[in-house]
Order: structure tokens, then C-alpha cells, then sequence
């Protein structure tokens, strides 16, 4: 939402052009596809997002994604694409009014709540998959979005914490799983926002994640995946910059460098790649650099846009 207010001083044109290249890879049966292959509901909900944020999603868009909804079974569903399924669901009553859930059973988000809490695991984190002996920063960010949601209280927050205190390293950031040692962008940014929202942020961490993320901005303006990779990606990019946001460190960065990366992966005709080696547009891509693109502006304001030349 917050993304979304911003959003809306995005000029006409740049919103069409890039509303325009989302919908170009919606399928027949109402989902959205990757680069290749058929609908899915990962790239669905990246795209939905992405429309929703350009104040693009529309009516009709939402009676085409009801179909492609009613056609999984969110029960059959894993982690990842629960929480997608989900949003989008919403997302679209939010804007049509239509209940992909109506006819459901009325104990429908304590079910749902069961099936992530069988993903639990014994080191307080949440799994991939019931076959998990660990728990995974990642996963267990999203499981507390589906919490979230589903207008639920996450259990045992304490754990989580905990976990999430395991999984941070001597560079400051933190893991996605436990054998690891070296912290990266994504995970470090899932794990500062689950610390926000348990009040677990103090100074100690905001200054050794703030350090980490020192150590993976990159040369070319945006942030690197984890201090080994050379260069930036528009997602680490993207959750570098929100963790920025969040922990109330973005003055310390070249924001004019950030905006000049993004910029750098614009296609004129629509679409964002993800990084400079990069050749294509797709949905994800392009959602994370609309979404940098918006939080620039929410970090600067419109005049400080134009002095960074913010893509749009």
C-alpha cells in the first residue's frame, strides 16, 4: 500500500508502458507465465502486485484471475505458493469483490493456519515442506505473511525470534539456512522485517546490518545478492533499500546511484531486466524495480526525484 501511494505520481505514460508489458504475459486460463512456459501462481502474484501498484488492476483483470485461482487447490498448495495464492485472492476481492473462497467451510484460516504450522520446526523457524529438518529465514518470512493475511497471530513469536537471532553472522547480515556463513541480501531483509514487526530491532542490530549492507552495495549503484557477487540485481536492490527504509539508514547511501541502476535496466518498450548481464524483461524483475522506483520517491520526495532522475 505504502508503495502504491507513492506510485501514483508516477507520469501517465510510464505506468502504461510498463502496465502494458505485465499484461502481455497473461495467459488464457487468466495467470501470468515467466519468461517461457505456462501460468503460474509465483509470477501471477508478482504481476497482480505490480498492476495493483500502478492503480492498474482492474475489474476485468480480476474476473480472469478468479478462474485461474479456483483452478488450484489451496490445499495441495506449499509454502511459497500458498502465500501467493492468497494474496492474489485478495488482491482481487479487494478490487472486483469477488470471493474466490466463497463456499469454503467458515473454519477455512484455521485450516490454513494448521498447514503452515506443519511446516514448524524444532529450531523455531518454518520449512519448505513437512520433510524440513530446519528451519529457513525465507519461508518462515513468508509463513508470516500468510499469518498476516489471514488476520491471525503468528504463534509463538519468541521462537521465531530466537531462530532468527541463529541465523545472523559475524558480517552483520543473516542466512537463509543454518550451515551457512556468509549472510545475504534477501534473507537479511526478511529477517530485519520479522525483527520489526516482533519489536526485536535494537541499535546493536541496525548498526551491523547497516554495515553488511555497506559491504554488498555494489559499484554499479545497486545491491549484490551477498559480498561475493559482482554485481547488482534489481531484487537485492530492491530489499536492500526497504531494509534501508525500515531500519531508518537510507541517508547514509548514494540514493542518485540507486536511482541510476535501475534506471540502467529499463527497456523502452516496457519491462525491467534484472541485472546489467541480463537480455529480457519479466514480471518479477520488473515488480522489484517499479517497486525501488516508488520507494525512491517515497524516500525523497517528488523534487528530490527529479534532482536523482528517478526512471520515470
Amino acid at each position: 500500500m505504502r508503495l502504491q501511494q507513492e506510485a501514483r505520481s508516477f507520469q501517465p505514460a510510464f505506468r502504461e508502458k510498463h502496465a502494458r508489458f505485465l499484461r502481455s504475459l497473461q495467459q488464457p486460463d487468466g495467470g501470468f507465465r515467466g519468461r517461457e512456459g505456462d501460468s503460474d501462481l509465483y509470477y501471477t502474484s508478482f504481476a497482480v502486485r505490480g498492476l495493483a501498484m500502478l492503480d492498474e488492476l482492474t475489474a476485468s483483470d480480476c474476473d480472469s484471475l478468479a478462474t485461474f485461482l479456483r483452478g488450484h487447490d489451496w490445499r495441495q498448495l506449499g509454502v511459497i505458493d500458498l502465500m501467493n495464492w492468497l494474496a492474489t485472492a485478495l488482491a482481487v476481492q479487494g478490487v472486483s469483490g469477488i470471493d474466490v473462497l466463497d463456499g469454503e467451510p467458515s473454519a477455512w484460516p484455521a485450516e490454513m493456519a494448521t498447514k503452515l504450522e506443519a511446516v514448524r520446526t524444532k529450531d523455531g523457524g518454518y520449512a519448505k515442506s513437512t520433510e524440513g529438518a530446519s528451519g529457513s529465514t525465507y519461508h518462515s518470512f513468508l509463513v508470516s505473511l500468510t499469518y498476516e493475511l489471514l488476520g491471525l497471530p503468528l504463534p509463538r513469536p519468541k521462537d521465531l525470534g530466537q531462530f532468527l537471532f541463529d541465523r545472523q553472522r559475524d558480517d552483520g547480515g543473516f542466512v537463509e539456512i543454518a550451515p551457512m556463513r556468509r549472510s545475504g541480501t534477501n534473507p537479511t531483509a526478511a529477517a530485519v522485517v520479522l525483527l520489526s514487526r516482533l519489536s526485536l530491532v535494537d541499535g546493536e542490530v541496525t548498526s551491523d546490518v547497516t554495515g553488511f549492507l555497506r559491504d554488498v552495495w555494489s559499484g554499479d549503484g545497486g545491491f549484490a545478492a551477498n559480498g561475493r557477487v559482482p554485481f547488482a540485481d534489481s531484487l537485492s536492490t530492491f530489499t536492500g533499500l526497504l531494509t534501508l527504509w525500515t531500519l531508518d539508514q537510507h541517508r547514509d547511501f548514494d540514493l542518485a546511484a540507486i536511482a541510476g541502476f535501475i534506471r540502467s535496466l529499463e527497456f523502452e518498450g516496457g519491462g525491467f531486466r534484472a541485472a546489467s548481464w541480463d537480455e529480457a524483461a519479466d514480471v518479477e524483475y520488473t515488480f522489484y524495480a517499479l517497486a525501488t522506483t516508488a520507494l525512491l520517491r517515497g524516500l525523497v520526495g517528488e523534487e528530490g526525484s527529479r534532482q536523482l532522475a528517478v526512471v520515470e
